[in-house]
């Protein structure tokens, strides 16, 4: 039995419980724990492509087993999150359950990914991580500011929320991948320039700092490509 082959798998299962334990701890009403578990995921994310490709076992199961675990981590639990969150404001209605259209349209998103070959150098429409960072993290901001960002304590303002971010999750945008080809900087400074404001953003803000962190992400994705339009053109 070669035990190599499974490592990466291994560590997408990991990946796959921190989502589960994730919405446990959401439908417990302890919202903040789904955050924790999105960044846990995220790490475990990372390490079984990065393993994958070290130990050169790239395998068809691995791919779709990924896609399942973002799923569940990536999708279904920020959609819970929010779910949580509008329903402990305002427990009487059952606007919460729209709240799940985060859930519908990361399964959309993930689909497309694997069957999208425009993708192997940036991404088209928001990536499930990077949306999941910013649901989950949007209670943080708003406790950390909260005269700034009231709307995220308005249940209208939140489903609003969660239906722009679920279209931008299949939207035909082209955004930055963080892949590097090389490190030159004019390559690579709107890279540079990402990695800089997620620095500032979370050196000062904690968790906190992740919604303004994706919003320039995706703003500086934007000025990117059309800046590269405008070189073609």
């Amino acid at each position: 039995m070669n035990i190599k082959k499974h490592i990466p798998n291994f560590i997408t299962c990991l990946n796959l419980l921190s989502g589960m334990i994730g919405i446990y701890f959401v439908l417990k009403g302890e919202i903040h724990f789904g955050a924790y578990f999105i960044i846990l995921a995220a790490v475990f994310d990372f390490l079984d492509g990065f393993l994958a490709r070290i130990l050169k076992v790239h395998s068809e199961i691995g791919k779709q087993l990924d896609s399942l675990a973002d799923l569940v981590t990536f999708g279904v639990l920020p959609a819970f999150i929010m779910f949580q969150w509008i329903k402990d404001i305002n427990p009487e209605s059952i606007l919460y359950f729209f709240a799940l259209i985060i859930g519908i349209f990361s399964a959309l998103r993930l689909a497309k990914f694997n069957v999208d070959t425009r993708q192997s150098d940036r991404f088209i429409g928001v990536p499930t991580p990077a949306n999941a960072l910013l649901i989950s993290t949007l209670p943080f901001l708003y406790e950390r500011f909260p005269s700034s960002f009231e709307w995220l304590a308005n249940p209208f303002m939140l489903l609003a929320t969660s239906v722009i971010m679920s279209f931008l999750l299949v939207a035909e945008l082209p955004l930055i991948a963080l892949k590097f080809k090389d490190f030159s900087l004019s390559n690579n400074g709107f890279r540079y320039l990402i990695i800089f404001i997620g620095v500032i953003c979370v050196s000062f803000f904690g968790l906190a700092g992740f919604p303004p962190l994706i919003i320039s992400y995706i703003a500086l994705s934007v000025l990117e490509f059309a800046s590269q339009k405008n070189k073609k053109s």
